[in-house]
């Protein structure tokens, strides 16, 4: 398995804030307690691949993690 540097980023680099998003996202689907919103990918994206771990968090919440099995 090849070693990948861990992609890192925050909130500050989106091009809209979360307040914003929310008021898009709520104008077009109900919102609901414990949605998730996919806002895209931060610099240095690559591809993932089977055998990848992604782990995400906010702060103050437990994080969550995925591993990515083989299709």
């Amino acid at each position: 398995m090849t070693s990948r540097r861990p992609q890192r980023s925050d909130v500050s680099k989106l091009i809209w804030n979360i307040g914003e998003i929310i008021e898009h996202l709520s104008a077009a689907w109900e919102l609901q307690p414990g949605d998730l919103v996919y806002t895209g990918t931060p610099e240095g994206v690559a591809a993932v691949v089977a055998g990848d771990t992604l782990v995400g968090g906010v702060e103050g919440l437990t994080d969550i993690s995925v591993k990515i099995q083989p299709a």
